[in-house]
């Protein structure tokens, strides 16, 4: 929510203003994950983006790619900085390839 004191009114459009950023996370991997079951086009993940974590989180359950919003306006490099973070994830593991992660989670998870 945000309230403009002078006029006593949203400064969103509506009371609540609804959700974004980390709040809306839990509802979009649902749909990411029922949308990959449902179709065979590619899916791009959106919400509460903001640590290398949330991206893998998208990534494992259809996601082909992300979107970062919200940690953009706190941090304009915010989507750089989860690049090299995924990158230096990926080089230190070894143990997966971002298909086959996604793959194996649908695989059990389908």
């Amino acid at each position: 929510m945000a309230v403009d004191i002078r006029s006593g009114k949203s400064r969103l459009g509506n009371p609540t203003g609804g959700l974004s950023g980390p709040a809306i996370k839990p509802i979009t991997l649902k749909l990411v994950w029922e949308t990959k079951k449902a179709v065979k086009t590619p899916i791009i993940g959106l919400g509460g983006i903001e640590t290398v974590e949330d991206v893998l989180d998208y990534l494992a359950v259809g996601a082909s790619a992300v979107q970062v919003g919200t940690a953009s306006f706190t941090d304009p490099r915010a989507s750089e900085q989860l690049v090299d973070a995924l990158t230096n994830v990926l080089e230190r593991t070894k143990a997966f390839t971002l298909s086959k992660m996604r793959d194996k989670f649908l695989a059990e998870n389908g």
